[in-house]
């Protein structure tokens, strides 16, 4: 099965970049007022480009190297040591690196979303690298890289938490640390001026969201790392769980607002998926069908908790869609390991992986955002904003007419 897994891999790491490029591009262009589509698209498209340059300088390296609890440290930077022979499992180690880069690339991007149409670009840039490398790879090593909260046997290093948590493709590395990066970095800027205009084409918007459904089947059913029925379980459960979510999250807007809409059905797809991705791998179709139906309505409660009762502006819904239905995911593992359906998943861990990360994504993520905004500067002048990212930014814009 070597050539075969090797096979899926490359598939699916093609798959996870898709999500960003363009899937996620499009999905937040669509969100935002027409003047500012293209900073959205540079956005996503210069993070692609940055992280896969850090992740190979020493993104990498911190996840996956063979340090000890709290980082994997340099001995891989550069990919130092990895040859077109060297293995990770049944797999090239250097495709290993290809499938995580994209994970890395992601991750960031998914934290465009609270800042948009109102950020620096250069600010973006610094931002993003660093806390790449500070926040996400390190919190990688903790969860898949035998560190402190998955523990190493060959190391004879525990768990933090007595067992490893189950995370099996992000609810916490990823959808955790982005949604509450995203919710800091509202926090700290502040309102849109103008923060009640909609969506400028609800069609790119639909587009995007089909696009990261389609890349989910790599993101989850590729962190099997193999091709087999284990994978073909997770793409089929991510699937599901999309369905039911997009699906609930319709219902619950008809019920309360008496039209269920395009935005609100897509929003609610990847509600869905993000919910499901931590549980993937530990869950059969019937868990992965209430999940979905759970999130759909959980996270549009969370935007509406977020964006009317707490008035924080976490512009395209990162923390509300991201943050809760990653931990909801991941606390729905222990759940139905409680409800007898089995796997491994320990309460403690399972909560001690979200508090842990949490606090260190909180502290970590202010300490950068400070750190960032007083070498280059954080939030736009007042006429810029008003006059859009596209044009004073990087000197285009994407419509003869814009609002």
């Amino acid at each position: 099965m070597v050539g075969a897994d090797t096979a899926w891999i490359i598939v699916a790491t093609a798959l996870v970049l898709f999500m960003t490029l363009p899937g996620l591009a499009l999905f937040y262009g669509g969100l935002v007022r027409a003047r500012n589509v293209l900073s959205v698209f540079m956005h996503c498209y210069a993070i692609a480009c940055a992280m896969s340059i850090a992740w190979l300088a020493l993104g990498y390296s911190i996840a996956f190297g063979e340090g000890g609890a709290i980082w994997g440290g340099l001995g891989k930077a550069f990919l130092s040591g990895v040859t077109v022979d060297s293995l990770w499992g049944t797999l090239p180690e250097v495709l290993f690196f290809a499938f995580q880069m994209t994970f890395a690339i992601i991750t960031p991007a998914l934290i465009v979303g609270a800042y948009v149409e109102r950020t620096s670009f250069g600010f973006v840039m610094l931002f993003s690298t660093l806390w790449m490398l500070l926040i996400y790879a390190p919190v990688a090593h903790w969860v898949w890289g035998g560190g402190l909260l998955a523990g190493n046997e060959d190391a004879g290093r525990e768990p933090l938490f007595g067992a490893p948590v189950l995370d099996f493709a992000g609810g916490v590395v990823v959808h955790e640390t982005a949604g509450l990066a995203a919710l800091v970095i509202a926090v700290l800027l502040g309102p849109r001026r103008d923060r009640n205009r909609p969506p400028h084409a609800p069609g790119y918007v639909m587009i995007g969201a089909a696009m990261l459904w389609v890349g989910w089947f790599g993101f989850n059913g590729g962190s099997q790392l193999a091709a087999d029925g284990g994978a073909a379980m997770a793409l089929t459960v991510t699937h599901i769980s999309a369905a039911a979510a997009s699906l609930s999250w319709a219902f619950w807007e008809k019920v309360k607002y008496g039209k269920a809409s395009l935005v609100g059905l897509v929003t609610g797809t990847i509600a869905g998926l993000a919910s499901i991705t931590p549980a993937s791998g530990f869950v059969g179709p019937i868990e992965a069908l209430i999940i979905g139906l759970v999130a759909g309505i959980l996270c549009q409660e969370g935007v509406n908790l977020v964006r009317n009762r707490l008035k924080i502006d976490d512009t395209l819904d990162v923390f509300a869609v991201h943050g809760i239905g990653g931990i909801f995911g991941t606390l729905m593992i222990a759940l139905f390991a409680t409800l007898g359906f089995e796997n491994d998943a320990t309460w403690a861990a399972q909560l001690g992986a979200l508090a842990v990360v949490g606090l260190f994504t909180v502290v970590g993520t202010y300490i950068l955002v400070k750190l960032c905004g007083a070498i280059i500067g954080f939030r736009v002048d007042a006429e810029t904003e008003t006059n859009g990212l596209d044009l004073s930014q990087h000197g285009e814009r994407a419509y003869d007419h814009v609002s």
